[in-house]
């Protein structure tokens, strides 16, 4: 099955009427709807049950290492910023604990198809310290062979260099992700992020030799100090550099949330209008090269899997964004990390106190999580059909769910009439679809599917849908 994916349509005053805050939809229902009476026995139920099935799930390891030698004040994630490696030390010894004590609650028998290590910075281990993680993981999980499995680490390029890149490849990495952000001296000064072409250069030249199948660049767009013309530099840069993939993220200003971006002045970031055109100058430039729109913030080559596999109608979604292994269970290793194992979400105590405590007590680190009801099962289906292939046949999911589509979302659908009358779906009584108007407008067509949301807003706690 083809799935003709339209180039989407930039239309500066739409997307500016629907510039809203709301959810990114890495997960359906979103993390603030998890609970604190989610703990550990409730993960092990979930392990369990997931054990059982028929045919149990592949797994995905997600692995977080919250450690920054330095802070970029853009950052809203889970990080600690030091130099000392005697913090690390300490962090891996309860890692190894929280692996011993969770693998050997899945069945030998399921393979593990893909491994991601986000941060922070994961690159703040050495080699040596990364091959004796990767030792470790090896050991109590079953890794699926070689062409079959996926295993992707974030770079910040400031801190590697080619020989480390080729030493992750000989520990079994296959793709890699860069931080760039903006390479205007300009832009990263105001975000305490200095970083060169050259140096950013070294470190995907280093994945291409070591043999990586994949290396994906990360931009930002609503910078302080960004202008039109300095993006533009930063896109053509890029666009040398090669990549297989090109995520451009919108920045998200909540200083109300995260400490260091009060180090970030207000009134130097874009207003609204610069900040819409510098996404629409990614979009000229990147589809004009040849990258394929993916869908929210995601570009990929032509024959890269992502584009492949939304053609095919394979294309998933999960908390590392769009995926080819959405189907596995992801299971989250370290602080803050979130799973997903069958019809539940968890994650784990986001600080490192509340983490040591728990595994000092032989306890897993569990914080809060989820169990899906059927409702949640239903609409989490539906707004990944959307978000990943743009079109859903209201007849076939009805009778895939036992439902009768008209009636079981007919509020839905009435919040969702605005949106067709400007444009962005197209409703025929048998189907929604996505037009080339709506491609850039995702999230805001799936929040209206969103029973937590009430009336389709979204609180401040979300980042801006553009």
């Amino acid at each position: 099955m083809n799935h003709a994916i339209a180039v989407p349509e930039f239309d500066p005053e739409l997307i500016a009427r629907y510039d809203t805050a709301g959810p990114r939809y890495t997960s359906y229902p979103t993390a603030p709807q998890f609970r604190a009476d989610f703990g550990e026995a409730q993960l092990r139920d979930a392990i369990r049950a997931s054990n059982e099935e028929p045919i149990p799930r592949p797994l995905s390891l997600y692995v977080h290492v919250p450690f920054c030698l330095s802070p970029c004040f853009y950052c809203g994630c889970n990080r600690v910023i030091t130099r000392d490696m005697g913090k690390a030390d300490r962090y891996l010894e309860r890692l190894y604990r929280e692996i011993e004590l969770l693998a050997p609650l899945f069945d030998r028998d399921r393979p593990v198809r893909q491994l991601h290590f986000g941060g922070g910075t994961p690159n703040f281990l050495d080699i040596a310290r990364m091959g004796e993680l990767m030792e470790s993981l090896a050991r109590h999980f079953s890794f699926g062979r070689r062409g079959e499995r996926e295993f992707g680490i974030e770079i910040d390029p400031r801190f590697a260099d080619g020989d480390y890149v080729r030493g992750l490849g000989a520990l079994g990495f296959d793709r890699v992700s860069v931080g760039i952000q903006d390479f205007d001296p300009a832009v990263q000064a105001a975000v305490n992020r200095i970083q060169g072409v050259a140096e950013t250069r070294a470190v995907i030249e280093g994945a291409r030799a070591a043999g990586f199948a994949s290396v994906s660049v990360d931009l930002i767009y609503g910078l302080p100090r960004q202008t039109l013309a300095g993006f533009e530099r930063t896109l053509e840069e890029v666009l040398a550099l090669a990549p297989d993939r090109v995520a451009v993220y919108g920045y998200a200003h909540l200083p109300q949330l995260f400490k260091a971006q009060r180090q970030i002045e207000a009134g130097e970031l874009p207003d609204p209008a610069t900040r819409l055109a510098l996404f629409g100058r990614a979009l000229e430039k990147l589809c004009g090269a040849g990258y394929v729109y993916v869908g929210m913030d995601h570009f990929a080559r032509a024959d890269d899997e992502l584009a492949r596999a939304q053609r095919a109608g394979t294309l998933q979604r999960n908390f590392q964004g769009y995926s080819t292994h959405g189907d596995c269970d992801i299971v989250g290793l370290g602080v803050s990390a979130i799973g997903r194992i069958g019809d539940s979400y968890s994650q784990n105590a986001r600080d490192l106190a509340g983490y040591y405590a728990a595994l000092d007590a032989g306890r897993l680190p569990v914080a809060r999580g989820l169990l899906l009801d059927e409702d949640d099962l239903i609409r989490r289906a539906l707004i990944g059909e959307l978000m990943c292939h743009g079109e859903l046949d209201t007849t076939e999911f009805g009778a895939r769910h036992r439902l009768v589509f008209a009636e079981y979302f007919a509020a839905e659908l009435a919040r969702l009439r605005p949106l067709a009358d400007d444009g962005l779906v197209a409703l025929d009584g048998a189907a929604i679809r996505v037009t080339p108007r709506g491609r850039l407008l995702l999230r805001s067509i799936a929040m209206c599917f969103d029973a937590y949301l009430g009336d389709g807003s979204a609180p401040a706690r979300y980042s801006r849908t553009i």
